[in-house]
Order: C-alpha cells, then structure tokens, then sequence
C-alpha cells in the first residue's frame, strides 16, 4: 500500500497507489496500480524507480495518474540516462492528457519513455508473472478496475466505481478486492460515483472474495465509521488500507 487516501493527498497519505510484486525469471517483477498525486516520493520507500516493469491505471482523475509526469522526469533526465519505454496501462487518451499535464514535452517526448496501451475487457494482457483482466466501472470518466493473477492467487481493484455489476463479476472468487470506499451512509451521496463502506462490503460479499480491504476514503471522512459501516455485510477477513502496509495475497 502505498498510497490510499481519496480524491486528494491526505496528512497520514498520499493519493492512489500500489505496488504489485511477484517473482519472474530470477527477479521480482514491480507493477504499479495507479500513480496519483504525492505517490511518486512514497513508492520510492519501496521499491527504485529504475525497476518499475509497468504502470497500470485505472482511470485519469488526477488522484489517480498526475504524477505519472513526475515519473516521465525521472525516466527521462535522471542520471542514468533515458531508460526503455516503460508500458503503461490506461484508458483511452492518457498520452494525450499526459501531454496536457506536462506542458513542456510533446506526444513525441512522452512516447519516447512510455508505451501507452489501451484497456481492453475482451482481451487479458501478460505481464511478466501477472495476468491482468479489467472491466468498466461507473464513474464519471472512462473508469477500469483491475484483476491481477499471479499463480493461484488473485487480487481484484476496483479503481473508483458507484455499484456496479460488473466489478462482482470481475471479483468472483478472488482472494483480495482492494475496494473504494469514499463515501458514508446517509449523506446526499450522488450516483454512479462511489461506494460506501456497506456497498464495497456488499459488492465482496457477492463475489465470494476471501479479503476485503477498504482503501480511498478521503481525508474528511472518518476511517473508521467506514469500516464499522462495512463490517455487518461481510463475515471474512476486513481491514483499512494503510500506507506502507504489505500484504502477502
């Protein structure tokens, strides 16, 4: 976990971010679940820069993707030179809206360093260890969450969604679903947005997973009222994400 506050950095973490591992080939291979603002810095608390293998996104709100331009700097102007492209899983336009953000580097800058490939739900994609499966979600922008298989294990992330089929028929039976968790109950909650404790909870509950972990709450929430909302819709294993937590999935 290395960042899970929502919608914007929080005093305790940074915005969206984590960090997938699994051994390939004689290494450990990193993939990174979205990149949003403040997570460049506490990613590097786990693993070096240099050794990210891929950068997987899920949708391109800022909390999500923004320091992906500070990720382009470092690839491209850090002491050990240009590095090979880095490929990076996204939406549609990411490469365009990353130009939007830099300012200073055209398409052709930003193609140099990052190969953008666009989400597909009809087809998997390999990399390295993982097997990566998305489906779209309901949120305000073109929005994927994410199914990671290494081996027998799985880990399902929700990205930000309202509730939504679709992301229970993507969690069957996975052993993890990272899930959003930005609103509380009984507020004026808009639609196909995000999801209360009690609906992630419910969404869980109907994919049979084996673990739950709430993440994206936004700083002017109260973790736990999320959690305790949480916690009568689903009878297995249920925690807050954490910054700088580890978990063997």
């Amino acid at each position: 976990m290395v960042g899970c506050s929502g919608s914007f950095p929080g005093p305790e973490s940074p915005a969206s971010c984590y960090l997938l591992q699994a051994p390939h080939e004689g290494r450990t291979y990193s993939l990174v679940l979205d990149l949003g603002n403040g997570a460049l810095g506490a990613l590097q608390r786990h693993v070096e820069l240099a050794d990210v293998d891929a950068v997987a996104l899920s949708h391109l709100h800022v909390d999500h993707f923004v320091d992906l331009a500070s990720l382009y700097v470092v690839r491209t102007y850090g002491p050990a030179g240009r590095q090979s492209r880095l490929p990076v899983l996204a939406p549609s336009g990411a490469a365009e809206r990353l130009v939007q953000v830099d300012g200073a580097a055209g398409r052709a800058g930003i193609d140099a360093v990052f190969d953008f490939v666009e989400w597909s739900a009809t087809q998997p994609l390999i990399l390295g260890p993982f097997t990566v499966r998305v489906c779209r979600v309901m949120h305000p922008v073109e929005s994927y969450a994410v199914r990671v298989e290494a081996g027998t294990r799985s880990l399902v992330y929700s990205g930000d969604t309202g509730p939504c089929a679709a992301l229970v028929d993507l969690a069957r039976a996975a052993d993890v679903l990272l899930c959003e968790a930005s609103f509380v109950e009984g507020a004026d909650n808009p639609p196909d947005l995000h999801l209360t404790g009690r609906q992630a909870a419910e969404h869980a509950a109907a994919a049979g997973v084996g673990r739950l972990l709430l993440t994206h709450v936004p700083p002017w929430h109260d973790p736990q009222q999320v959690l305790a909302e949480a916690r009568p819709a689903f009878e297995r294993s249920l925690d807050l994400a954490a910054p700088d937590v580890t978990y063997q999935v």
